[in-house]
């Protein structure tokens, strides 16, 4: 089982830490570093935070780097630890220029890249993107395939109910073939089906090893309806606000975790 690591970096982070800190994660052996995604944060909102338990984010965050912009910075500074997006909101961002970016980074450095995407939570900031809240998942499903179709195709075309794209040039295409791993996060049926559905793998997020277990039967389920089994997938777990001990990094071993990705809160990097 690989362990890597997530963070978040934001304003407040200075740029020097956010080297170090991503230098020593790749010094010391961890497979990855993953960075979460937000273009806004509100001091008022509606919507529910699904992993705390007043519903709202913790830590009260006032802004994040984009992923895939502070990923970038972080590869050309690494040599070796993969670039994981936890979770990358790709029914709130055009994609195309999604696609290009993601295409660039796996391109840059070297074919490292680990997609993590989901469809979001905070409707706030889907209404001020102009994005249609309600049809997020539908979206999703859409802007993966025109993604796809882009990476993979000599001269991509795509053709769906929002995204046309005519036959047209796209290069560079991803490193890593046919494209980076999709790793679909959600811990909900929905999620768990387009796990099924769309993912080379499924993140997981906030669950002990009993929640896990129930998730992973299901997720079995629904990938046996497609004509897929648990191999055709890898399964990343982050376990949050779970205390990391050794009888949870067992549980997760023997349910088949391909990857641990710890928390990680730190506003130094260690001494060498």
């Amino acid at each position: 089982m690989h362990v890597g690591a997530t963070m978040a970096f934001s304003h407040e982070t200075p740029v020097s830490y956010l080297v170090e800190a991503a230098q020593y994660l790749d010094d010391a052996g961890f497979h990855s570093v993953w960075l979460p995604e937000h273009v806004m944060f509100f001091p008022e909102y509606a919507s529910r935070y699904p992993y705390s338990d007043d519903g709202r984010i913790g830590g009260d965050p006032h802004g994040l780097i984009d992923p895939l912009v502070a990923l970038t910075f972080v590869a050309a500074r690494t040599r070796q630890i993969r670039l994981g997006t936890g979770i990358l909101l790709v029914p709130q961002r055009q994609p195309i220029y999604t696609a290009r970016m993601v295409a660039d980074l796996d391109y840059l450095s070297g074919g490292r890249v680990d997609l993590g995407i989901g469809i979001g939570w905070l409707a706030e900031e889907f209404g001020a993107l102009g994005m249609d809240f309600s049809r997020r998942a539908a979206n999703c499903r859409e802007y993966v395939a025109a993604m796809k179709a882009l990476w993979t195709q000599e001269i991509p075309e795509f053709h769906g109910p929002s995204i046309d794209i005519p036959r047209c040039y796209f290069n560079p295409k991803p490193v890593q073939r046919p494209h980076p791993p999709i790793l679909v996060g959600g811990e909900s049926d929905a999620a768990l089906r387009r796990v099924a559905e769309l993912g080379d793998g499924w993140y997981g997020f906030d669950l002990d090893e009993a929640q896990l277990a129930e998730r992973l039967a299901k997720l079995d389920a629904f990938l046996a309806e497609r004509g897929r089994k648990r191999a055709d997938v890898q399964i990343f777990a982050c376990p949050n606000r779970r205390r990391i001990t050794p009888e949870l990094i067992e549980g997760y071993r023997a349910q088949g975790v391909d990857q641990l990705i710890a928390p990680v809160f730190a506003r130094s990097a260690p001494s060498q």
